[in-house]
């Protein structure tokens, strides 16, 4: 353990990819392009796309979004101990992104919130993501 003040040691690696697991690569492809913008498969020499196997990556440069194709997934349950993770999605307007991500396939997992500055969802291969008004 470092103490404060302390240089940490250098990393072993950087970020390059978060990889969801699901069914239908191009459906959650799809769904995320239509999310958070980007392209689809953009050739790219790291990535050797098929159909078991998608990219998404965004005009920022932002680390890739991969989706995996496992025939068997079972989704992540919202509030389980098992849960892993969730993707924090910056928006405008969450009254005006509600209606849009139920469009493209979401659900909403929790109430309606009241006045909170976030709203959770799965996506259609039932992943947790939280839309968060900023």
């Amino acid at each position: 353990m470092t103490s404060p003040g302390t240089a940490l040691p250098s990393a072993i690696g950087t970020f390059q990819c978060l990889v969801l697991d699901c069914p239908d690569v191009m459906e959650l492809a799809r769904f995320y392009q239509r999310l958070l913008g980007g392209e689809i498969n953009r050739p790219d020499a790291q990535w050797a796309v098929g159909a078991a196997w998608a990219t998404l990556h965004d005009a920022s440069g932002a680390p890739v979004l991969a989706f995996q194709g496992v025939a068997d997934h079972r989704p992540p349950v919202w509030g389980a101990p098992e849960q892993q993770f969730h993707i924090d999605v910056r928006v405008a307007d969450l009254d005006v992104a509600h209606e849009a991500v139920l469009a493209l396939g979401a659900r909403r997992l929790d109430d309606d919130g009241g006045d909170r500055s976030w709203r959770i969802y799965a996506d259609p291969a039932g992943h947790p993501f939280c839309l968060v008004r900023h």
